[in-house]
């Protein structure tokens, strides 16, 4: 049983890109759609599609890479744990690598990238950033 499907998720995507893989699977959750709809929005993943299998779902990621082979994800940590939750305001809310990067913060309204919440003046709680 896992204590955090989202870090599991994150460290699935890190490894999956140190080794070049094309995509990933990852079990299906409400949570996890929105994750993935955020990277594909900010453009750090191609796509992702929902693969229904016995007995669990998958979501696929295809990652992206540039047109030398570079990494387009450099970095993707867990900023909020099951034992120490981070949440923030809109306004205390700061551009990742001065806006090359993004958080992504679940809030009232879904799961959405900082730039979002800093647009909507609504906060939330910080899951993970990448860069």
């Amino acid at each position: 049983m896992l204590t955090d499907p989202i870090a599991d998720m994150l460290t699935r995507i890190r490894n999956a890109i140190r080794v070049e893989r094309p995509h990933v699977d990852v079990p299906a959750s409400k949570v996890k759609r929105g994750l993935a709809d955020v990277l594909k929005r900010e453009g750090f993943i191609w796509d992702w599609q929902e693969v229904t299998a016995e007995p669990v779902s998958h979501l696929r990621l295809e990652l992206k890479y540039g047109p030398n082979g570079e990494h387009v994800i450099q970095h993707i940590k867990r900023i909020s744990t099951p034992g120490r939750r981070v949440y923030r305001k809109a306004t205390d809310m700061r551009p990742v690598l001065n806006g090359l990067g993004i958080c992504v913060i679940s809030t009232s309204g879904g799961v959405i990238s900082d730039r979002e919440a800093r647009q909507k003046n609504i906060g939330g709680e910080v899951l993970c950033e990448v860069y």
